[in-house]
């Protein structure tokens, strides 16, 4: 499977980075299967923007959590990480939460919107996807292909 990954550098060798801010899957290293994504993730970065591209090989004794799409389970999961609670998980899989679906979220938590508002205004943005790596091991399913440059 090819992986991209957007930024503002070469990452040859991806590492788990604890820094920032919570996100979606907790830290690690995000990839997309969606190209444009990864493109959208790069132009989001200060001075180059880079978009790496990855070969990656599933391998079976990794402990995996994969959501198909959104659902209340990938509700919960996202709204648990995204502050600050961790997870047992090597890798992660699912739709994103961009910052628009974030703020349903937290429109949610906070009580602002029901459940179901929720997903009557997340229903309709466009497809997302990422594969979060959250430990060295889960890394190593992943070898450095080519970048390119926007």
């Amino acid at each position: 499977m090819i992986l991209y990954h957007g930024s503002n550098v070469i990452v040859r060798h991806p590492e788990i980075r604890v820094a920032g801010f919570n996100k979606d899957f907790g830290f690690g290293f995000y990839c997309t299967q969606i190209e444009q994504q990864a493109k959208r993730w790069a132009l989001t970065k200060k001075a180059k923007h880079i978009v790496c591209v990855y070969d990656y090989t599933p391998h079976s004794e990794l402990k995996v959590k994969s959501f198909p799409e959104m659902s209340e389970e990938w509700l919960d999961f996202v709204a648990n990480c995204r502050h600050g609670e961790s997870h047992a998980f090597d890798i992660v899989e699912g739709p994103m939460a961009d910052d628009e679906v974030w703020d349903y979220v937290e429109d949610f938590l906070s009580g602002r919107i029901s459940r179901e508002a929720f997903w009557a205004l997340a229903r309709f943005k466009r497809p997302t996807h990422q594969i979060l790596f959250c430990t060295d091991r889960a890394l190593k399913t992943l070898s450095f292909k080519s970048y390119y440059s926007l």
